[in-house]
């Protein structure tokens, strides 16, 4: 009944004097109010006059409202949206983690100092690349460090660089952070196949050439500072030339930067650093399983290599080995390194976020090696099911083989008038949360499928005969696809218009 239920706003439920609780009279004279009056109020107009028990059910009908990983599949491509396993919270919980105070001195922080370095030591050993921060907040923020690092190294040099070049396929958060960082932005195209272009291409609607990365390295030289390269890449394909693209690159100086939003795909399996990867970031909150719905809070650690470690955000953890006696096992202590001149500086107060840092590492160390090797694979096989069992009924505009997530088109139901939203909106009819859709933007009515390695096949098999189911009915009832959905307490919204001029304040009306 309640996933029917319309609720209206706290402040439409208001009503003038009502309390949720009484406060004693003052025994003391009221202090006077020695403010300016502009910063006086007025009046309580602007919160809601509530009893205890219709603010309780008011935000336990919203709750019903929501979907998250709890409730089932959550097949949001390139978030990564697995299960967050409970052993992560309890540990990040423990008083010694709670309870500490970001500026207690190095001497009684030892374990939470410890904790860093592991981690860090863990992301090393992951990536293939030794330096390591782990101030970074989340996935843009890893971006926005990682291409500064790259600007802080040709400064070193003496170089004025202007140009990073971005693969069309990249996430739209790439060429943010480079203009952020001061860069000029070319864009690299994409083969049939989806991976990067070495070649020029020539688009086979309007017959414009586009320069391909050879034509790019060759033009462009010295003036390139870097590319931003996402691998596995956002159609959910491997660039298995990665390593010809980072020689390229690094012939005519410039650094590679590799986008690890789907490192869900890699962890095990094959290390970013072994392939020319000079710089990366990687979503704790996406590849670790920490939470990260409400857009927050999350890390995006960076690693780098050694041609850069010099100007890694300050403070960055570091351990000596205590002097012991002939025969005892060394010890070490921990503390934080402020000594690096050429440092980009800070890029988050104090540890980071460092709850989700404990969660990360405890997911690694309760997987072990061999686990997180295994939890890879059976994101690749569990993409791979869904890609087999959909294939046909759903186009793939790009049939190359997938890794962590498969990328479908609506050009099947674009036949009969049923486009992308139209299934993401029967799917909320079902109860289930829709795909990414309309990304990326190289498939056309794309939508992207990521099931992770939580799901079982029993899981899958559901959510794959709802999308068969779906696929049907826009061949024999496309309406009822135009109308979804029909059973969410709010019908289809004008989502442009939402984000473009969204209602942030309430007013009396």
């Amino acid at each position: 009944m309640f996933l029917r239920q319309r609720e209206p706003l706290s402040f439409d439920r208001s009503v003038s004097g009502k309390r949720g609780m009484d406060l004693p009279k003052l025994d003391v004279p009221e202090a006077k109010d020695t403010r300016p009056a502009h910063l006086r109020r007025s009046g309580f107009d602007a919160l809601p006059e509530l009893s205890e028990v219709e603010v309780i059910r008011h935000f336990t009908r919203l709750s019903k409202w929501n979907y998250g990983v709890d409730d089932g599949i959550y097949p949001l491509g390139s978030c990564t949206m697995k299960h967050n396993p409970r052993l992560n919270e309890k540990v990040a919980g423990l008083p010694g983690f709670t309870d500490s105070h970001p500026m207690a001195p190095d001497a009684l922080v030892q374990g939470n100092l410890e904790m860093i370095y592991t981690l860090q030591e863990w992301l090393k050993e992951i990536t293939g690349l030794p330096g390591v921060t782990l101030q970074p907040s989340a996935g843009a923020a890893g971006e926005l460090t990682g291409v500064m690092l790259i600007r802080a190294y040709h400064v070193s040099k003496g170089a004025k660089r202007r140009v990073i070049l971005i693969p069309d396929s990249g996430h739209g958060t790439n060429p943010a952070t480079a203009a952020m960082a001061g860069y000029e932005v070319v864009e690299l195209p994409s083969l049939p196949d989806g991976t990067i272009a070495f070649d020029d291409v020539t688009d086979p609607v309007n017959g414009k050439v586009r320069k391909g990365l050879r034509t790019l390295v060759s033009e462009l030289g010295t003036e390139i500072a870097g590319a931003m390269i996402t691998n596995p890449n956002t159609v959910g394909v491997f660039e298995y030339r990665f390593k010809e693209v980072s020689d390229l690159l690094h012939s005519v100086g410039a650094l590679v930067y590799m986008d690890g939003a789907n490192m869900n795909a890699l962890v095990g399996v094959a290390r970013p650093g072994d392939f020319g990867v000079d710089v990366m970031h990687l979503n704790l909150h996406k590849t670790m399983s920490t939470p990260h719905g409400g857009g927050g809070p999350g890390a995006g650690p960076v690693c780098c290599g050694e041609n850069l470690m010099p100007f890694l955000p300050v403070p960055v953890v570091v351990r000596d080995t205590v002097k012991v006696g002939e025969g005892e096992v060394p010890r070490h202590s921990y503390r934080w390194d402020w000594k690096r001149p050429q440092s980009i500086g800070k890029v988050h107060t104090f540890y980071g976020n460092f709850g989700i840092l404990v969660r990360a590492l405890t997911y690694c160390l309760s997987h072990g090696s061999d686990g997180l090797k295994e939890a890879t694979l059976r994101a690749i096989v569990n993409a791979n099911y869904i890609r087999a069992r959909l294939k046909g009924a759903y186009a793939l505009h790009i049939d190359s083989p997938s890794l962590h997530e498969v990328v479908f088109s609506d050009t099947l139901q674009a036949k009969h008038d049923v486009h992308t939203l139209d299934i993401a909106k029967r799917l909320i009819d079902h109860g289930y949360h829709p795909p990414t859709i309309y990304f990326p933007l190289i498939v056309p009515g794309a939508l992207m499928i990521e099931p992770t390695e939580s799901e079982d096949k029993g899981e899958l098999d559901a959510f794959c005969d709802t999308m068969l189911a779906i696929a049907k009915e826009a061949e024999t009832d496309a309406e009822a696809l135009h109308q979804a959905p029909t059973l969410a307490p709010l019908r289809r919204m004008d989502e442009t218009t939402a984000a473009r001029k969204p209602v942030l304040r309430w007013a009396k009306g």
